[in-house]
């Protein structure tokens, strides 16, 4: 069985060694056909050490740095082949592939980056760390109340964006000596001001319930993933109504460590076409997308698992239902949202179609909803988030200059001290 297994595990790792090859030569060549990236041209850079499996981190930025770039310009520093090759095909910023410690030191050089942007907490990051004399700011991919959100990482940071209060209290009762009133600046959720898209069907009188489930976990707090205690169940029942049109949108990684967890997935992708064929005007939706946005503002009511979906939706306002994890193990933080929201537990999945109805018709879960959006996102009226955003790197960029013009001084200083001594040696 081991030896079955070590040759499973090197056929893996020579499968993506030849991916990897490949896409190095697809980056390179498209690179190559265009135009250098100016010299001296770019302000901000958006580090992204990830491949193509962690795009989704990258890509909801990519219509809130396209507005922030008609001001400063803004370039993707990307380390891993999969990741600029998916990036260099997809509507993002300008990227530079800068594979080895070398490669980044070289473009790093040609530019004047002042600002340098985090989307995850890839170890990768910290070789960008060694640059001083620019702003390293955490924007992360996702708001939640997930450990991950309070992890003592954030202190390697200068700043980080934060979408609200939430934010803040939590990192508040986690971090020690962490000064959340300068290190932390409230920017909303910018990627709201673009929940729209083309709607892959014509709306009509059916309810859309958006199920958007995370992956299975690495790791027993993090085994948040529902598509096999609630998923199957609760799609068949949605499937079956004729009232009801299903948006799947599972977590990309799904499956990557639970081979069980990938077959459920298969397996409601497959009900989901079934039931398309025996109804084509259903229009069920299996998403897998790049883009994420119009699902969120089109369904009527979304079911997602304890992950940064909870909080995409909620910048939405509208009705969610959140699946319950049934290992005991994983770690729910009961502190925030999650400790007034609609639970929906494993052995409620079958009865899916009331539960749907009855977050719809609850004017009190949506009073509570509405008080839970404040405190975890401020103003969501459509621009403000933008605004706020623009106006923290407007503020990043004054403080840039100010410690710019510091650094000036300091070495017209030392110069001045360097040939008082030349003048004194040569008395």
């Amino acid at each position: 069985m081991g030896v079955v297994s070590d040759a499973q595990k090197s056929y893996r790792l020579l499968r993506r060694a030849l991916a990897s090859r490949s896409a190095v030569q697809s980056v390179r060549r498209t690179l190559a056909a265009r135009e250098p990236h100016p010299r001296k041209h770019f302000k901000i850079a958006v580090y992204f050490a990830d491949g193509a499996v962690n795009m989704y981190q990258m890509r909801q930025w990519y219509r809130p740095l396209a507005e922030l770039a008609k001001r400063w310009p803004v370039v993707v520093i990307s380390r891993a082949a999969t990741g600029a090759q998916a990036m260099l095909g997809e509507d993002a910023p300008p990227v530079a592939f800068v594979p080895t410690v070398r490669d980044m030191e070289r473009f790093i050089a040609q530019q004047d980056i002042r600002i340098v942007l985090y989307v995850n907490q890839n170890t990768r990051n910290f070789q960008m760390f060694r640059y001083g004399r620019r702003w390293h700011v955490f924007i992360n991919h996702g708001e939640s109340d997930k450990m991950y959100m309070t992890t003592n990482q954030y202190k390697a940071y200068d700043y980080a964006l934060v979408a609200g209060q939430a934010a803040r209290d939590r990192l508040s009762r986690v971090l020690w000596d962490y000064d959340i009133d300068r290190r932390t600046i409230e920017i909303g959720r910018p990627q709201a001001d673009h929940y729209s898209g083309t709607l892959p069907y014509t709306p009509d009188e059916r309810t859309v319930v958006l199920y958007a489930p995370t992956w299975e976990g690495d790791r027993p707090s993090a085994h948040y993933g529902s598509i096999a205690s609630h998923g199957e169940t609760l799609v068949s029942a949605l499937l079956a109504t004729g009232e009801h049109r299903v948006i799947y949108r599972p977590h990309p990684r799904s499956g990557v460590v639970d081979s069980e967890y990938g077959a459920a997935n298969q397996r409601i992708i497959a009900a989901i076409a079934a039931a398309n064929a025996a109804d084509p005007a259903a229009h069920h939706v299996f998403d897998d997308g790049p883009e994420l946005g119009w699902q969120l503002a089109a369904a009527d009511v979304a079911i997602v698992d304890i992950s940064a979906m909870v909080y995409d939706r909620l910048a939405a306002g509208k009705p969610l239902l959140i699946t319950r994890p049934v290992d005991e193990r994983a770690s729910v933080d009961e502190s925030g949202y999650l400790s007034s929201c609609e639970w929906l537990f494993a052995h409620a999945a079958p009865k899916i179609v009331s539960e749907v109805a009855r977050v719809q018709g609850d004017d009190d879960a949506t009073a509570r909803l509405r008080t839970w959006v404040q405190h975890y996102f401020g103003d969501t009226t459509p621009g403000v988030a933008t605004e706020k955003f623009h106006a923290a790197i407007e503020t990043l960029m004054e403080r840039w200059d100010v410690e710019h013009e510091r650094h000036l001084r300091d070495l017209a200083s030392e110069d001045e001290s360097d040939d008082q001594d030349d003048d004194e040696m040569s008395l």
